[in-house]
């Protein structure tokens, strides 16, 4: 996925920048993409990135007046609107391109990080303080792999950008690989390869003449955590007006932005709270080849009670006959952290981005508002493993019962979301850049304060969907969910629709279609 790359050394010019280029080569996947590199000598910096064309971090690097600031970002980040004014009002001058404010706020505050909020990674260099960091969002979620040695401290957006300079390292760690077979992803901030790590969520490493000075984080979990918790309808109001209030920065910006809607309840939380112009957002679903699912038929639904056009993005023969490729390319893109199942969201996204190159979701709604957990280990078949790797598929087990006795909230966000659901984001953005107000700061903050009744059926979602929108609240979702029915009729349409969702997962992802 488009990102950062490079290295901080204290070795001499012609050492590091031919490695430098190898590494911004190694991401270099696809023809919309804008590749750069920066370097200070003095300071030891040698960095490169690579960004979609037209993309919120398209036109690295950001310098302030002086120039003497000079920031290379990836990302996005979902500030409050009158930011840039506010910047302008103290006598900054911002450029024109989307993200030029971000390196005035560091001159306003050094601890500007606090107040980003999105999917980011980014280094800042300092020439006037002789200082360096490299920093990550909150979350975790915009994958910063890294390798340290004797040389250089290495970093980037995809490991095989540090495998391509450092060949030694491409070996796979058993521990790893033992957490990835169990659980479908590799956990606590590892990665797949033998001494290449991942950054910890809300990072900012600080580097002086070339070497770590200081890895620290701009962030706890705790603070959220140590929150008072709110009475039911309090912490309603609450979440509602910080919904309601922070959900259109999510569609700023000039890239035209498609809904990814589904049945469900979380894009439909999205849809009734920001109200469109008929026909302006257009709507699409994943489908199959054979019939449509009750995503589609509900989707297909909300999007025409809203006036906005829909369409299908069906995986047929197209892919099929294709299927090799993708395969391939899946499991290369992502640095193995996606599977060759995962080879059809590749070709989704590809036709998605033909509609509009930002994707809204609802991603992490349930995770954050239902607490849904989204993975746990599992044993293989008997006989399928070695010796040698069954203990470490074992302890995969243990290490993730430890990791269940945080706060389950702090687990969905910190961990859950940038360690497993990972390998299918960084797909994804290959092709263009997802959004989901699901981990807006302040949304998240808020829910850390929901009382326990909040987590007990969908009862909160409901009522966001019927407070924003009644039309939408009439649709039933595709478990059933909602609707203008009485409950027993409710209760028995949810029973048959969680049936045949059920079966229609099995008929495509379990079953021989021909069956």
């Amino acid at each position: 996925m488009p990102g950062l790359i490079g290295l901080i050394t204290r070795m001499p010019r012609e050492w590091a920048e031919p490695q430098l280029l190898r590494m911004v080569g190694a991401l270099c996947h696809e023809s919309f993409y804008e590749t750069g590199t920066w370097i200070h000598e003095s300071s030891g910096v040698y960095v490169g990135w690579v960004a979609r064309k037209n993309s919120f971090s398209d036109g690295m690097p950001l310098r302030n007046e002086r120039g003497d600031v000079v920031l290379v970002f990836s990302g996005e980040d979902y500030p409050d609107p009158g930011t840039a004014h506010r910047l302008r009002e103290r006598g900054h001058d911002l450029e024109a391109k989307n993200s030029s404010y971000l390196v005035h706020l560091y001159e306003e505050d050094p601890a500007f990080l606090r107040g980003l909020n999105g999917r980011f990674q980014g280094l800042l260099i300092d020439r006037a303080r002789g200082e360096t960091t490299l920093f990550n969002d909150r979350f975790g979620m915009h994958r910063v792999y890294y390798h340290e040695s004797k040389e250089a401290f290495y970093f980037a957006a995809e490991a095989k950008a540090i495998l391509a300079v450092r060949p030694e390292l491409r070996r796979i760690d058993p521990q790893s690989l033992g957490e990835f077979i169990a659980c479908g992803c590799v956990l606590e901030n590892r990665s797949l390869f033998n001494a290449v790590h991942v950054l910890p969520p809300a990072s900012a490493w600080l580097f002086q003449q070339g070497s770590v000075e200081k890895k620290s984080q701009y962030f706890l979990a705790r603070e959220w955590e140590d929150q008072a918790s709110l009475e039911p309808e309090p912490y309603y109001q609450e979440l509602r007006r910080v919904f309601s209030k922070n959900l259109s920065r999510y569609f700023n910006g000039p890239e035209k932005v498609g809904m990814s809607l589904t049945g469900g309840l979380d894009t439909r939380m999205i849809l009734a709270w920001n109200k469109f112009p008929p026909g302006s957002l257009p709507c699409y679903t994943y489908g199959g080849m054979f019939r449509e699912c009750r995503d589609i038929l509900v989707a297909r639904q909300v999007a025409r009670a809203c006036r906005q056009p829909h369409s299908v993005i069906p995986v047929g023969q197209e892919f099929l006959s294709r299927f090799s490729r993708y395969a391939e390319r899946t499991v290369y893109l992502t640095d193995g952290t996606a599977a060759v199942n995962r080879s059809a969201d590749l070709y989704l996204n590809e036709r998605a981005r033909e509609i509009a190159p930002v994707r809204m979701t609802g991603n992490y709604g349930g995770e954050v508002l239902r607490r849904i957990r989204a993975f746990k280990p599992g044993k293989p078949l008997p006989g399928l493993l070695g010796p040698d790797l069954l203990p470490y598929v074992s302890q995969a087990g243990a290490t993730y019962a430890r990791l269940l006795r945080n706060h389950p909230l702090s687990f969905a966000v910190f961990e859950q979301a940038p360690w497993h659901h990972y390998g299918l984001l960084a797909l994804e953005e290959t092709q263009l850049a997802i959004r989901t107000p699901y981990l807006d700061n302040d949304f998240v903050q808020t829910v850390f304060r929901a009382p326990k009744s909040a987590f007990v059926g969908n009862d909160v979602c409901l009522r966001l969907i019927a407070d924003g929108d009644v039309g939408l609240a009439k649709i039933a979702t595709d478990l059933g969910l909602g609707g203008n029915h009485g409950r027993l009729f409710t209760a028995a349409s949810g029973r048959f629709s969680r049936f045949t969702f059920k079966a229609e997962y099995a008929y495509d992802s379990g079953m021989p279609q021909w069956l």
